[in-house]
């Protein structure tokens, strides 16, 4: 996925665009990340976006928003589970890329920040970075009470019957001083042996096997179904505290050290390092150990072991100033590209992938690399029969990196851009400011078949049951052509499967049946609208309150909705402007699935009352914050401005204080805030 070129001649307005476009792009890798555990791009890609957007915005500081990527940790949890809101933020890393940027990236910002001489010295306390996913436990008077996925960092998704299957992890602390509340942070991961294992088993019951062991793990702790989880061997280390009360702790080192007493898996390789060339010490032998470790690691984690100088330091909006990530360089190997295929998405798009003769890299076998757009393609110069390099981007995304052209025998040939989509024969185009190739056929097999796909998923309809294989078997037989015709299945239809029983038949009836009466936002996601993903399902669904109300809505109306921008407007005024997309909503409604009109906050005490939250707030998370606030009818903005009625200031408030108090604004902390909305 890629962004265009900026034209415009002023370079504010230039920035701007650019920030609307790299908010896009990082919010949809941030969905296939945490969300989909599928992402495209590698770190590194995704990185060099971050850093983009963040130095726009510190070069334009207006241009910041409270959805801003740069000022929140990750992407949204799924659906399903109960969400549970950690208490304090589960912030990401800052990374390096080599030792030497844990010196200056790390090292020397730290002694910058605490005023230290050159020649001083840093303790840091120093871990493999596991390649699992992260979770949080809580333990009061020592029993485990709730077990919470990382999520986007403030709130995570409850998965604590499926944390207490992992046999490693104590249901009950033990030993000496066990705290009479305990925040942990640890990850989960499944070892390599474990991986394969999973996989075989998978392959011999005909089930598509794993990516790799992270995806394994997070696919694995994400069951509803606890004896699912508890047949697949995760394992666990523990890493930091969150909240703690009855212990306290002067030191990384120290903890760690209680918490093995207490029971709790800890990884044996950590190890506290006097200082920085002792971190970069470590990394290097972290590295060289890497093939030998029995599960994955991507990198080491290097922390200022001192709690009061962490405390000093303090954090940014989305990651610590104390600890970075070092990352290891991604793996490669060298193979043939043997074949150049055509996939068509659920929104048209038509994508080159490579076929690869295989190739094993890192323990997996890779036989299919994305290419991404045919101007990445020419870019690159990549052929069919060219020897490529292939990277593991971020150890996870096979891609190709580069040719070797030095290979090249003269039989290599390139395949130009697709006329005609693969799958349906029709006219494919290229819309303007769009890198893509889209299928314009509104019949086309693959499209249908994604579309179905996602109305079904669980953050959408949510229609259980509804796989991947019923939806191949529903358009093999032809029996849908749109989503409106899973409403006229019948029993006799689902009798016509292949290995389906009565009583499977009559389940899929029922979970259709219960689909009917789903949420307004569920269903604005289900329909697939481009650009709009949960988030702003959900915020079509509070802002206009029916579904007639969202697809009547003008343009100017639709972008006067807070996070709704003129690109996703026009996206959702198309969509319904289409007489094929109206027909199929007015069939849906004819066969009963009528989403529940959201009865909108209309005044309020706080109505058009403007609320900027500024440094570390300790009471609430901001999205708790946000949700107070626009449930009485108030709007939370991401920066301050002459229209700023109230800034509410936790702890390490920093430049919008200052331009508070310039402005005159009322500033506030968190419980005069919240004595100001009567909650306690």
């Amino acid at each position: 996925m890629q962004l265009s070129l900026l034209e415009n001649s002023d370079p504010r307005m230039d920035a701007e665009k650019r920030v609307s476009e790299l908010h896009t792009v990082l919010e949809y890798h941030n969905r296939r990340y945490y969300q989909l555990d599928a992402p495209e791009i590698s770190d590194a890609e995704y990185d060099e976006l971050f850093r983009e957007l963040a130095a726009l915005e510190e070069k334009y500081p207006e241009l910041v928003t409270a959805t801003s990527p740069t000022q929140r940790v990750g992407g949204a949890p799924v659906g399903r589970f109960r969400t549970v809101i950690h208490r304090m933020p589960m912030l990401s890393l800052e990374n390096a890329t080599n030792g030497e940027e844990i010196r200056t990236k790390l090292d020397a910002r730290i002694k910058k920040e605490l005023g230290l001489e050159d020649v001083a010295a840093v303790a840091y306390m120093c871990e493999p970075k596991m390649d699992g996913l992260a979770v949080e436990l809580i333990y009061e008077q020592g029993e485990l009470l709730v077990a919470s996925t990382r999520g986007d960092g403030i709130t995570g998704e409850d998965v604590t019957q499926n944390i207490r299957t992992i046999r490693g992890l104590p249901l009950r602390l033990t030993g000496e001083g066990v705290p009479s509340l305990l925040e942990v942070r640890g990850e989960v991961y499944l070892s390599l042996e474990s991986f394969q294992k999973t996989n075989r088993e998978r392959e011999e019951n005909g089930e598509a096997p794993f990516a790799n062991p992270r995806n394994a793990a997070a696919g694995s702790l994400r069951q509803l179904d606890p004896r699912i989880t508890a047949s697949r061997p995760l394992s666990m280390f523990c890493y930091a505290p969150g909240l703690v009360e009855g212990a306290t702790f002067s030191s990384q080192h120290e903890f760690l050290t209680a918490a093995a007493g207490w029971g709790l898996p800890v990884n044996p390789l950590a190890r506290r390092v006097e200082d920085v060339n002792g971190a970069v010490a470590y990394y290097h032998e972290m590295q060289e150990a890497r093939e030998s470790l029995p599960y994955e690691i991507d990198g080491t984690v290097v922390k200022v072991d001192s709690f009061l100088l962490q405390r000093e330091l303090g954090e940014k909006s989305r990651s610590p100033l104390w600890a970075i990530a070092g990352k290891f360089p991604p793996r490669q190997a060298e193979t043939q590209l043997e074949d150049i295929l055509l996939s068509v998405g659920r929104t048209g798009v038509i994508t080159p992938v490579a076929q690869l003769r295989p190739v094993e890299i890192s323990g997996v076998t890779v036989s299919r690399a994305t290419l991404h757009n045919w101007d990445e393609l020419a870019a690159k110069d990549i052929r069919i029969g060219d020897t490529v390099v292939v990277e593991r981007a971020g150890d996870v995304i096979p891609a190709v990196v580069r040719v070797v052209t030095t290979r090249r025998t003269g039989a290599e040939r390139t395949i130009p851009p697709p006329q005609f989509c693969p799958d349906c024969g029709s006219a494919v185009v290229r819309i303007a400011d769009e890198v893509a190739l889209r299928c314009m056929g509104i019949s086309c097999p693959p499209q249908i078949r994604e579309s179905l796909k996602h109305f079904a998923s669980r953050g959408a309809m949510d229609i259980e049951g509804l796989g991947d294989k019923v939806v191949e078997q529903l358009l093999s037989l032809g029996l849908v052509r749109t989503v409106a015709d899973l409403y006229r299945l019948t029993k006799d239809d689902f009798m016509r499967f292949e290995r389906m029983g009565d009583k499977l038949a009559s389940n899929l009836l029922n979970a259709l049946e219960a689909s009917k009466t789903r949420d307004l936002a569920r269903f604005v996601f289900a329909l697939g609208i481009r650009h709009v993903g949960q988030r702003t399902a959900k915020t079509l669904a509070q802002a206009f309150g029916s579904l007639d109300n969202i697809g009547n809505a003008t343009v100017d109306e639709l972008t006067s909705v807070r996070d709704i921008g003129a690109t996703v407007a026009q996206s959702i005024f198309t969509f319904f402007a289409t007489p094929d997309n109206r027909t199929v909503i007015e069939q849906l409604n004819e066969l009963g699935v009528c989403p529940a009109a959201v009865a909108k906050t209309v005044g309020g005490p706080l109505s058009g009352r403007n609320f900027v939250f500024t440094g570390t707030l300790t009471r609430f998370s901001r999205d708790y914050a946000r949700k107070l606030v626009e449930d009485q009818g108030g709007n939370v903005i991401g920066s301050v401005s002459k229209k700023t009625d109230y800034v509410v200031a936790g702890d390490e408030a920093g430049s919008k204080l200052i331009k508070a108090r310039e402005f005159g604004i009322a500033v506030i902390g968190e419980q005069e805030f919240l004595d100001l909305l009567e909650v306690h």
